[in-house]
């Protein structure tokens, strides 16, 4: 399910969390899920185990996991005040995503305003369509 590209120029903590959070943005992860522990899924991604309990412990304070000593690490119930986050992780989640997308858009040919209007066509989408 979570994955890692050791090729792919985003730190590996950035990807991880960034797989953690989509995993529960589509679903595949719900609330009260048990992830694995630090060490198994360092071993399966064969990644340090720092790294790992560092994203561990930064979703934690994020409000979007919640670990219980002994037992794991849970996906943790949002809360209304988790509905939006910081700007300052905002910034940090998006910026990886849009530096890749304008690079790869500007390989093929696209624009930032190409980009730009294609992004503003799908936010006027109906909801049930994004």
């Amino acid at each position: 399910m979570l994955t890692v590209d050791p090729t792919d120029p985003t730190p590996l903590y950035a990807q991880l969390d960034r797989g953690i959070r989509a995993a529960i943005a589509s679903g595949q992860l719900k609330v009260g899920d048990r992830l694995p522990t630090v060490r198994r899924l360092a071993i399966d991604l064969r990644v340090n185990t720092n790294t790992v309990a560092r994203v561990y412990a930064e979703l934690e304070r994020s409000g979007v996991l919640t670990t219980h000593r002994g037992v794991g690490t849970f996906v943790r119930e949002a809360s209304a005040t988790q509905g939006t986050p910081a700007r300052r992780d905002l910034d940090r989640d998006l910026r990886p995503l849009v530096d890749r997308l304008l690079a790869e858009a500007a390989v093929i040919g696209i624009s930032l305003a190409d980009v730009i209007r294609y992004l503003e066509r799908l936010e006027s989408r109906p909801t049930s369509e994004n």
